[in-house]
């Protein structure tokens, strides 16, 4: 019975790792109409992954410092705020036109590097975080500890990457 429940939710977070980023990129091209854009929401979902980074960085000090249950809560609430995240930016998306970068030289090159990689590694952090929950809230600590290591790295910077694509960008809404 064991084996027959991991197998399930290891399937579940294959089925939720590309459902997401395909909803995502479905609702992307949805325009609600005669609704005003939600031009508020950019600034508040870059704090929340400045937020997230810093939960994130947070939750490793507590770790090796043999702080478990911090480290639990951090975490927990580090991805409540990636999916608030999530929210609001689909929510930004489907009320306002997108909103091309206006920047010139090799500053538009990096621009594009960092939004193409934030973006790629955005998809790719979502069975990372899945499976690294999945192996603690399943006390595989010995598996959590490994991909934890992979995927910490990857969602800080989806998350710093997160303001700075923000923060370039912000200059250039209308």
């Amino acid at each position: 019975m064991k084996e027959f429940l991991q197998s399930k939710y290891k399937f579940l977070i294959w089925v939720l790792s590309v459902l997401i980023p395909v909803v995502v990129a479905i609702l992307f091209r949805v325009r609600i109409p005669d609704v005003e854009p939600l031009m508020f929401l950019p600034p508040i979902y870059a704090g929340i992954n400045a937020v997230t980074a810093v939960l994130l960085i947070a939750a490793v000090i507590q770790i090796k410092k043999g702080n478990r249950a911090l480290h639990e809560r951090l975490m927990s609430t580090a991805i409540l705020c990636s999916i608030a995240f999530l929210v609001m930016y689909v929510a930004y998306h489907m009320t306002s036109d997108p909103t091309p970068y206006g920047g010139q030289g090799w500053i538009k090159g990096l621009y594009y590097f960092i939004l193409i990689s934030h973006i790629t590694l955005s998809i790719t952090v979502i069975p990372l975080v899945l499976f690294t929950y999945y192996y603690a809230n399943a006390q595989r600590f010995d598996k959590h500890r490994k991909i934890a290591k992979i995927t910490f790295p990857v969602w800080l910077y989806v998350a710093v990457t997160g303001v700075v694509v923000y923060l370039m960008i912000s200059p250039f809404y209308a």
